[in-house]
């Protein structure tokens, strides 16, 4: 009866299994808690001892308390021993004991780099070139300042001074740091003759009073402007937003196509002079978008937009010290330059080359409805142009033999709309809105002839090509303002919240 029952007890539970009720029986892996064998560890018995207390046993001669030392800071090392001797300890109570054992401190050559790195990062300074630091205006001339003397710690010494503590097993040594003074490799009057001028551009503006106001502004808030090594520009940053309170004024710019009145029109002269200035330099160049049209002032494709909140050029200072920016406008020009010590090999130079690729067809004409021309008749309010494709090229020269012509970018400008006035209807208005009576003189066969023999040349025509840096709509150079446009073709387009061209 016994046996029966326990029979049906296990069978019982086995069923209860079967519908999700699990047992969870832990086995314990630890070993003995006690060693029977003699077994001694650098000289410490640990016979008789569980492993927790072996550790504290051996951990009572072998204290980890290693420090280094620079003047009047202290670094605690990290305890670079605690995985050597839990590995020491899971060999003798995990396997068959020996008699002897010994502490193991090798193989720890990348942990003790590990340690002497965070000192390093703790403990050095770099010495600080002598460099440009601000700008006085007063006197229009940039500031010499920042020579610094460096610190630099012994790391060989430091990494032998811990190996040897290591070896001897005094982990409670204190390691005394050595350090050495560094010198900056460009004390203040080795700047001074270093430094020149190593990149400007100048462009062309119009007699545009209005634009060439926000040309000068946008010009004076540049000016001066010092960009530390490794540090990225921002042109809408440094100029700010360009507003009335500022005095900055409405001038022409594009907007979805069209000449429209905008505060800080023109503005986009100043970046794109920004801009040819600093590849001459040698700099980088890190956003730049071109225009939605081709430009006036510069040829197509050399071309950099700005606006506030949308389009941006920035650039990044790939030198080892500081640069300056000058920007001034005077009499109808604007002229940027970076002031630094040069970046490129002596002899070196960087330009850009644009050339027109392809002619874009005429875009369709927008007609516009107005009566007061006869029925049927049409009058060419502009011709419009054909867009354009440029490739622009950076050109390497070395010592004015030309090194490498690569493609920079190219970039693609709209054409503009023709506009032509028509009259759909059958009725003429006078320009009092009354209905005109046809006459001979209204008749449309009549004024046919004269509308063709008066009107501009037909919108449909292909218009003449005209030169780089012409206007496409005026035909000549700086006669109309530029405009926000997309970004090179690497780059999606953005809308134009804010034209400032």
């Amino acid at each position: 009866m016994i046996v029966i029952a326990a029979s049906v007890y296990g069978m019982n539970r086995g069923k209860r299994g079967e519908v999700g009720v699990t047992t969870q029986v832990e086995v314990s892996t630890e070993p003995e808690t006690e060693l029977v064998k003699e077994v001694m560890v650098d000289g410490i018995t640990i016979t008789g001892m569980s492993r927790e207390e072996a550790k504290q046993e051996i951990l009572k001669k072998y204290t980890w308390k290693m420090t280094a030392r620079y003047q009047d800071d202290v670094y605690e090392v990290s305890n670079l021993m605690a995985e050597k001797l839990d590995s020491l300890l899971e060999e003798i109570y995990r396997g068959e004991p020996k008699e002897n054992y010994t502490l193991d401190t090798s193989g720890l050559e990348e942990a003790v780099q590990a340690q002497v790195a965070n000192m390093k990062e703790r403990w050095n300074k770099a010495a600080k070139n002598g460099a440009i630091s601000s700008y006085d205006a007063a006197s229009d001339s940039f500031v010499f300042e920042g020579e610094a003397t460096g610190i630099a710690i012994d790391e060989e010494k430091l990494a032998r001074d811990i190996q040897a503590a290591l070896t001897s097993k005094k982990f409670d040594a204190v390691i005394s740091v050595d350090a050495s003074v560094v010198q900056p490799e460009v004390p203040i009057a080795t700047a001074k003759e270093k430094y020149k001028t190593i990149g400007t551009y100048t462009t062309n503006t119009t007699s545009n009073s209005k634009r060439n106001t926000n040309i000068r502004l946008a010009s004076e808030a540049l000016n001066g402007t010092i960009v530390q090594p490794g540090q990225e520009m921002s042109f809408n940053e440094v100029v700010g937003q360009r507003t009335a309170a500022k005095g900055y004024q409405g001038a022409a710019a594009y907007s979805g196509g069209e000449v429209v009145e905008e505060i800080g029109g023109g503005v986009c002269q100043v970046s794109t002079t920004l801009y040819n200035a600093v590849v001459r330099a040698g700099l980088k160049v890190s956003v730049r978008r071109s225009h939605t049209f081709a430009p006036s002032y510069v040829t197509p494709g050399m071309d950099a937009t700005v606006s506030w909140g949308g389009p941006e050029f920035k650039f990044v200072n790939t030198s080892n010290t500081a640069i300056g920016i000058r920007a001034a406008y005077s009499n109808q020009t604007v002229t940027v330059s970076i002031y630094g010590i040069p970046v490129l090999e002596e002899g070196v130079t960087y330009s850009l080359e644009s050339k027109k690729i392809a002619d874009i067809d005429l875009p369709a004409p927008t007609y516009e409805e107005d009566q007061t021309i006869p029925p049927g008749q049409e009058v060419v309010v502009n011709k419009g142009s054909q867009g354009s494709r440029w490739e622009t090229r950076l050109i390497i020269k070395k010592n004015g033999e030309t090194i490498s012509n690569e493609v920079d970018h190219t970039v693609t400008y709209k054409g503009h709309t023709p506009v032509i006035k028509r009259n759909s209807s059958d009725v003429m208005l006078d320009e009092n809105g009354q209905v005109v009576v046809p006459t001979e003189a209204t008749d449309p066969a009549a004024t046919q002839t004269a509308a063709e023999s008066s009107a501009p040349e037909s919108p449909t025509a292909p218009s003449q090509p005209l030169g780089p840096g012409m206007n496409p709509t005026q035909g000549g150079p700086g006669s109309q303002p530029d405009s926000i446009g997309p970004m090179s073709p690497s780059q999606p387009a953005l809308a134009d919240p804010k034209p400032e061209g």
